[in-house]
């Protein structure tokens, strides 16, 4: 008897995967909580094959076979993130290095904002929840004679965002439907050739900001097209939310994707609960090259910092 109810119990985990997978394939994730849970399908994947090994160990086959197929549809989804597409080689093509990094309401270490810049030598820095003191302590520390120009719309707790370039910037009409500030800006390259790029920061997709979220995703710029773009910055997303992944295919590349870094967990950085996703991202438009990426701790904040190299071409 307690060999049959176990036999039959196993189905209790098998369809919370099923039905996990069917809206993860579908992209039927809307509304709350469906588009926040959506970030643990990592997660999801690797408890869907321990589920199918249970299933196989108590001889429903059934059970065993329909969680097998969900396992695989999940893995296809997931793994390709940590193989990547092969980055691009950078000789004889005019590059520019991107760093990001998210400050929680400027409670980071700029110092070590400072250490990011003199170690990869960005061509560009966005920052997420800029305040006005953070935005004072990056200039006592030197940014400025590092990367001397600035876009910046500084704001009390976690709404400002600001662009920091070498290069020389050109503002653009930025989207004021958001809460958070998203700076655009357009810059100019050695060559004269010009790169458009927004700091990415939508609305976290809560009880309460999921279409505000959804609605910053698609407000955003086609690549592909025009005008060349990068966005980056933290997406409050991953690449299993269908709207990010609907962005991506309007002519982006994701950075961490193609260097097979997908599935380096951006935050939280100095937790471990929530478990750790990759909300951190460097979408490049489709006609550049991605010749680099890395993620790096950043004390201070919730966030790590991230960085990407990519060729233009």
């Amino acid at each position: 008897m307690a060999g049959a109810r176990r036999y039959w119990l196993i189905w209790l985990p098998v369809v919370p995967v099923v039905l996990w997978t069917l809206v993860r394939v579908f992209g039927l994730d809307r509304g709350f909580p469906l588009v926040a849970l959506m970030a643990f399908t990592p997660y999801v994947a690797v408890a869907a094959l321990l589920v199918a090994g249970v299933a196989v160990a108590l001889r429903n086959w059934v059970a065993a076979a329909v969680t097998a197929a969900a396992t695989l549809c999940l893995v296809a989804a997931v793994l390709p993130r940590a193989i990547g597409d092969g980055t691009a080689d950078a000789a004889g093509h005019e590059t520019l290095t991107v760093l990001s990094t998210n400050v929680l309401r400027g409670h980071a270490d700029p110092e070590a904002v400072i250490e990011l810049v003199d170690r990869y030598r960005p061509d560009l820095l966005n920052v997420q929840e800029l305040t006005p003191r953070f935005a004072r302590e990056l200039d006592a520390a030197g940014i400025d004679e590092r990367l001397p120009n600035a876009i910046t719309e500084v704001s009390q707790g976690s709404a400002g965002g600001g662009v920091y370039s070498r290069l020389p910037l050109r503002p653009l009409e930025a989207d004021r439907g958001s809460f958070f500030r998203m700076p655009r800006a357009e810059l100019r390259m050695p060559s004269g050739r010009r790169v458009r790029v927004i700091d990415v920061h939508p609305l976290t997709p809560g009880r309460n900001g999921v279409d505000a979220w959804r609605d910053a995703l698609e407000d955003f710029p086609s690549g592909g097209d025009g005008a060349v773009w990068i966005l980056a910055g933290d997406f409050n997303a991953t690449l299993d939310h269908s709207e990010l992944r609907d962005l991506i295919d309007r002519g982006y590349s994701d950075a961490a994707d193609v260097a097979g870094k997908g599935l380096t967990p951006t935050w939280p950085r100095d937790r471990s609960l929530p478990p750790l996703v990759t909300i951190d991202h460097v979408l490049a438009d489709e006609r550049l090259g991605i010749v680099e990426y890395g993620v790096d701790e950043m004390p201070g904040s919730d966030h790590r910092a991230i960085h990407a190299t990519v060729a233009l071409p």
